[in-house]
C-alpha cells in the first residue's frame, strides 16, 4: 500500500473511493442536443481511466425546462438522460470510477431567450449582470413545481445507475434563496435563515424521500459571498451545521464567493497570475466545525497543494478539475512515480472562458481534451523510424518534437533564437502570464529526456534541413506583428511586441490600436501605463480584446482602470503623419464616412502576425507533397498520405503562425494532428 496521502482509499457513506482525487461538476460544453453523448462519455471514461477516484459530471444538469442551458448543460428534464448516463456510469465503473451529476435550476443565471422561452424566475426581481435577464418573481406554484422537478431528475440519475447527485446552490437558484442579496420574498421562504435555507432544504428533503439512503446526496455552496450584505463566513458555517443536522446530506463542497459578474467569478475560480488555492483554508474550517465530508476545488494545480489539502485534513476528496483537462493521468503519473512528466495546468483559463463566451472546453496545451475520439492522450509507437526536422522552437514546434520524439523519432529543431519558447516567451515577460512558460518547459523537459537535438542560434536555410536527410520536415517558424495596415504613415508606427521586448521605450501619452483583440496589446498597455503614461486603447470594434474573454480580461481591468486609460470603441485608426514633435492620428469608423484627428506621442499597432514562410516555400518544390495537406484526413485524425510529387524526397508541413496568425493552442493542435501519425 502506498503511503501518499492522495492514493488512500476513502469512505463515503457506503461508498467507497480509491483515492482522494477527482473532478469537480464543470461543462465542458459538449453536450448533444442537450444529452452526453459519445464525445461527452469519452472525456468522462479517460479520466476514469487514468485513475481518478471520482469524476463529477455536468456543471450542471438543468432540472426543468425554465432554467434552459446557458453553457450547453445537460437536460436532466428529459427521459431519454437516463441511458446516455447509463453508458457513462457504465463503462466508468468497470474502472473503478464512481460517477456522479451535478443538478441544478439556474434561476436568473440564464436567458429567457433561450429552450422554450419561458420567463427566468428567482426569488427576488434583481437580474444576473452576467446573464442580463430581468427574472420574475416566483409564485409558489413555481416553487413547488421545481422542488418536484428535482427529485424527478434525482430518480432519473439513479436509474441510470449513478453513485449519487450533487445539488448545485451556489449561484444558482438555492443560493438565490439563500442569499439577502437576492431573495425579496418574505416568509416562509424568505426572511431569516431559516426561511431562507427552507427552499434547498424542501428539495433535498423531496430528493431523498425518491432516492433512499443508499444514495449519495452532496450540496455544492458558498459558505461565504465575500459581499457586504451577503451570506457571511459565520451565516456559512451556520448554513453548514443546518446541511449536517437535516440527516439528508452526505458532503459539502465549498465555494467562497460569488459568480454573477466576471470579476467574482475570476476571485472564486483565480486564473493565472492570482493566488493558487486562495480558499483551501477556508474549505478546511468548514470542515473542522461542520465534521462534514469536505470537497473542494478551486485553482488545485499540482500535486503538492492538492497532497498538502489531504495531509493536513483540509479536505476529504481533492477537486483537480483544471489540472486535469491539461492531464488526464495524473493519478497514474503519481502512481508510478512519475510525477515530473504531469502535463502542467497553467492557468490560461482557456477552458472556462470559451464555455462562457459559448463555446467548448478546450485546453490551452492539451490539444487531446475534449478530442478524446479522435485524439489520443497516450501516443502509440511510430511502426518505423523516421528522421524528422522541426524548424521553430515556439509552442508549434516544441509539440511537434515532443510528439514526434516521444513515438521513437530521430528528431532535430533548428530555432534562431538563444532558447525555445517562441511568443510564449514573449508573453511571459508579463508577470502575471509568467507561468504560460510551463507550456515550454514541460515540452523542453519531454524532448531532453527523448534526447531531441536542439540547434540554437540556428537561422535554417533550406539546404542546412535537407542536408540531414530528412523524411520529414515541419515548418513552424511564427511570424512577426502586422503593422503595415495604414494609408500612411506606417512607418512611424510600433508593434506591441516591440513594447513588450524592451525594443521600443514606452511613451508618454500613447495610443495603442488593437485590430486583432487579443492579449498583447492589452500587456503592452499595462506595461507603459506603469510608467505613469496615458494610454488609449481602440479597437474598431463594439467589444474590445474579444479573444482575452471574460476571466482573463478581469485582472488587465483591475490594473488598467486604477491608472491613466480609456477605452474606445468603434474607431480605427486610418492613418499617421508627424505633426511637430508629435504623431497625428487620423481616426475614422466602419459606421460613416467621418473623420477625426487626434494627437499622441507614440502610436501602437496590434495587428496580428504575418508569416514568416519563406523557408517552407523554398522547401516546397522539393517535398513529394508539395506542401499540401489532406484536410479530411485531418479532421479524422488519420494519417497524411498525399504523394503529388514522386520526385520528392521528404513530407513537408507548416503548422501554427507560420501559416496564420492564431493562437497557441491553434498551434499546439496543429502539431498534435500531423505529428501523431507520422
Amino acid at each position: 500500500m502506498s503511503t501518499d496521502p492522495l492514493l488512500q482509499p476513502y469512505k463515503l457513506k457506503h461508498l467507497t473511493l480509491k483515492n482522494r482525487i477527482m473532478t469537480t461538476p464543470h461543462e465542458p460544453s459538449y453536450a448533444e442536443d442537450g444529452m452526453p453523448k459519445d464525445r461527452y462519455r469519452a472525456y468522462h471514461v479517460e479520466r476514469a481511466k487514468a485513475g481518478i477516484a471520482m469524476t463529477m459530471t455536468a456543471g450542471s444538469a438543468a432540472v426543468s425546462k425554465d432554467s434552459p442551458p446557458a453553457f450547453n448543460n445537460i437536460l436532466a428534464y428529459k427521459d431519454e438522460v437516463v441511458p446516455w448516463m447509463a453508458k457513462i456510469a457504465d463503462e466508468c465503473h468497470a474502472l473503478d470510477c464512481a460517477v456522479m451529476i451535478q443538478l441544478t435550476h439556474l434561476g436568473r443565471r440564464t436567458g429567457w431567450s433561450k429552450g422554450d422561452w419561458l420567463p427566468v424566475v428567482a426569488p427576488g426581481p434583481s437580474r444576473e449582470p452576467a446573464h442580463r435577464a430581468f427574472p420574475k418573481q416566483m409564485e409558489d406554484w413555481d416553487i413547488s413545481r421545481v422542488i418536484t422537478d428535482f427529485a424527478d431528475a434525482a430518480e432519473r440519475m439513479q436509474a441510470a445507475g449513478l453513485d449519487g447527485v450533487e445539488f448545485m446552490v451556489h449561484g444558482h437558484l438555492g443560493d438565490q434563496f439563500m442569499s439577502p442579496l437576492t431573495n425579496a420574498m418574505d416568509a416562509p421562504w424568505g426572511g431569516g435563515l431559516d426561511q431562507r435555507m427552507a427552499f434547498p432544504m424542501a428539495v433535498l428533503s423531496e430528493m431523498r424521500k425518491r432516492v433512499g439512503d443508499k444514495f449519495i446526496i452532496g450540496v455544492r455552496f458558498a459558505a461565504d459571498e465575500a459581499q457586504d450584505g451577503g451570506i457571511s463566513a459565520k451565516e456559512g458555517l451556520d448554513m453548514a451545521a443546518r446541511f449536517r443536522d437535516c440527516g439528508m446530506v452526505d458532503y459539502l463542497n465549498v465555494n467562497r464567493g460569488r459568480i454573477h459578474t466576471d470579476p467574482a467569478m475570476t476571485d472564486m475560480i483565480p486564473v493565472q497570475g492570482m493566488k493558487s488555492a486562495p480558499h483551501l483554508d477556508f474549505a478546511g474550517e468548514v470542515r473542522r466545525i461542520s465534521g462534514m465530508p469536505t470537497f473542494h476545488a478551486s485553482r488545485i494545480p499540482d500535486v503538492a497543494t492538492a497532497r498538502h489539502a489531504v495531509a493536513t485534513g483540509l479536505l476529504d476528496m481533492v477537486g483537480m478539475t483544471r489540472a486535469h483537462m491539461a492531464d488526464p493521468y495524473i493519478v497514474t503519473k503519481i502512481r508510478e512515480g512519475r510525477e515530473q512528466d504531469i502535463r502542467p495546468c497553467v492557468g490560461a483559463t482557456y477552458c472556462l472562458d470559451r464555455i462562457y463566451q459559448g463555446g467548448e472546453a478546450l485546453c490551452i496545451h492539451n490539444p487531446s481534451t475534449g478530442r478524446e475520439l479522435t485524439m489520443p492522450h497516450i501516443l502509440s509507437p511510430a511502426l518505423r523510424q523516421k528522421s524528422v526536422v522541426i524548424v521553430g522552437a515556439g509552442p508549434a514546434g516544441m509539440e511537434a518534437a515532443r510528439v514526434a520524439a516521444e513515438r521513437g523519432h530521430r528528431v532535430t529543431v533548428f530555432e534562431a533564437a538563444d532558447q525555445p519558447g517562441g511568443q510564449i516567451r514573449l508573453t511571459a515577460q508579463t508577470p502575471r502570464r509568467r507561468e504560460m512558460i510551463g507550456i515550454i518547459d514541460w515540452r523542453m523537459a519531454q524532448c531532453t529526456a527523448r534526447d531531441v537535438d536542439f540547434r540554437f542560434n540556428s537561422w535554417a536555410e533550406a539546404e542546412d534541413v535537407t542536408a540531414l536527410n530528412p523524411d520529414v520536415i515541419i515548418v513552424a517558424t511564427g511570424g512577426l506583428p502586422h503593422t503595415e495596415i495604414l494609408e500612411h504613415g506606417n512607418d512611424l508606427v510600433a508593434s506591441a511586441w516591440d513594447i513588450l521586448s524592451g525594443d521600443v521605450k514606452p511613451g508618454r501619452d500613447v495610443l495603442i490600436y488593437d485590430d486583432a483583440g487579443d492579449h498583447p496589446a492589452l500587456q503592452a498597455a499595462g506595461l507603459i501605463a506603469a510608467t505613469g503614461a496615458k494610454v488609449e486603447i481602440m479597437t474598431r470594434d463594439r467589444a474590445f480584446s474579444p479573444d482575452v474573454m471574460a476571466m482573463n480580461l478581469v485582472p488587465y481591468m483591475r490594473d488598467l482602470q486604477a491608472k491613466d486609460t480609456t477605452f474606445t470603441v468603434t474607431w480605427r485608426l486610418c492613418a499617421v503623419a508627424r505633426h511637430g514633435n508629435r504623431l497625428k492620428a487620423v481616426l475614422g469608423t466602419d459606421y460613416s464616412d467621418h473623420r477625426r484627428e487626434k494627437d499622441y506621442d507614440q502610436i501602437i499597432v496590434n495587428h496580428g502576425t504575418m508569416p514568416l514562410d519563406q523557408l517552407y516555400f523554398a522547401l516546397k518544390p522539393l517535398s513529394r507533397n508539395l506542401g499540401e495537406v489532406d484536410h479530411p484526413a485531418l479532421i479524422a485524425g488519420n494519417p497524411q498520405t498525399i504523394a503529388t510529387n514522386p520526385e520528392g524526397s521528404f513530407q513537408l508541413f507548416r503548422i501554427g503562425d507560420a501559416v496564420s496568425a492564431r493562437n497557441t493552442h491553434a498551434a499546439i493542435y496543429d502539431a498534435f494532428r500531423l505529428l501523431k501519425d507520422i
